[in-house]
C-alpha cells in the first residue's frame, strides 16, 4: 500500500464510498475489520491509492462510485446528517429510494438533528472536499427565529465574531458573518445569517452567546442553490450548470469578511 502524501487517508476513502460515517470508519479499522491488499490494516490515518490498492471490510471489497450523483434534499427535523447512526436514529439517506442509497451516497457537511433545510448529498469525494474545505466552502445562509429582539450593537457583535465555547471547553473566536433582521413576532426575531465556517452547531452556539438561543433554524441557500419549494424530505439532482456555478462561487472565506462587516 502507498503511504506517500498526496494519496488518501483509509478512514477517509470508507466514509467517501459510503461504507459509513468518517468516526464509525475509524472504529471499523481500529476492531480489525478492515484489510488492504489481504493485510489488515488498524490505523485510521493509512494512505491507500484507490486506483492500485484493494481494501476490503470483512471480507467485502470496497469501491468508490464510478457513477458521481449530486442531490439537494431539504432536510426535515429529527433526521441526522450521516450515514448510519449507532443510536439508531433516522437518517438522510433514510428519504432517499433503495437505488440511490446503494450508490453510497453521503451528506457533504451536516446539519444538526433539529435544523432543517438544504443538504447537499453526493459520492463524488473531491467534490464534497472542495465544497467542506474552510477556505473554499461556499458561502451558506440560514434563517433563524431567535427568542427576544436582539439589538443593533448585538447584530454587530454577531458580524464581528464573537467567542463560544468548544466540546472540550476551550474558547473559539468565529469569523465575521452577515446577519440582519428580517422580522419581529410575538415568539422573537427572524434573522438571517451568512456565514462560511460551519463548525459543530455554530449559529446555535453565537446566538445563544449574545442572549438569544434559537428557537428555529432553517439553511435556505448554499452559494448559488436556493431551497426553493422543495418539500420537507423532498429531494432533486442538481442540474450541471449548478454544480458548475457552485464550485465557482467556492472562494476563500477571508474575502468578502470586509463586505458582511457591513451586514
Amino acid at each position: 500500500m502507498s503511504t506517500s502524501a498526496g494519496k488518501e487517508r483509509l478512514a477517509r476513502f470508507l466514509a467517501h464510498a459510503g461504507v459509513a460515517s468518517r468516526r464509525h470508519a475509524e472504529t471499523l479499522i481500529f476492531s480489525g475489520r478492515v484489510q488492504v491488499n489481504g493485510q489488515t490494516v488498524t490505523t485510521p490515518a493509512t494512505r491507500i491509492d484507490p486506483a492500485r490498492d484493494t481494501v476490503t471490510v470483512d471480507g467485502q471489497r470496497i469501491q468508490a462510485s464510478r457513477r458521481h450523483l449530486y442531490l439537494m434534499l431539504h432536510k426535515p427535523a429529527g433526521y441526522v446528517s450521516t450515514v448510519s447512526d449507532p443510536q439508531g436514529r433516522p437518517t438522510v439517506l433514510d428519504l432517499l429510494p433503495e437505488e440511490l442509497r446503494r450508490l453510497r451516497l453521503y451528506p457533504v457537511g451536516r446539519l444538526d438533528l433539529d435544523t432543517t433545510g438544504l443538504l447537499l448529498l453526493t459520492n463524488d469525494g473531491e467534490f464534497a472536499l472542495h465544497m467542506m474545505h474552510p477556505r473554499f466552502s461556499p458561502e451558506k445562509r440560514y434563517r433563524a427565529l431567535v427568542r427576544g429582539y436582539p439589538s443593533s450593537s448585538t447584530l454587530e457583535r454577531l458580524r464581528q465574531g464573537v467567542v463560544i465555547e468548544e466540546d472540550d471547553g476551550r474558547p473559539y473566536r468565529t469569523a465575521p458573518i452577515g446577519v440582519r433582521p428580517l422580522q419581529r413576532t410575538a415568539a422573537g426575531t427572524w434573522l438571517e445569517l451568512r456565514l462560511h465556517e460551519g463548525r459543530k452547531r455554530q449559529i446555535r452556539r453565537m446566538l445563544a452567546s449574545v442572549g438569544h438561543p434559537v428557537i428555529e433554524l432553517q439553511r435556505v441557500a448554499i452559494g448559488p442553490l436556493t431551497l426553493g419549494d422543495l418539500a420537507p424530505g423532498s429531494w432533486r439532482p442538481l442540474t450541471r450548470a449548478e454544480i458548475a456555478a457552485l464550485q465557482a462561487q467556492a472562494a476563500p472565506a477571508r474575502s468578502r469578511s470586509a463586505e458582511w462587516r457591513k451586514g
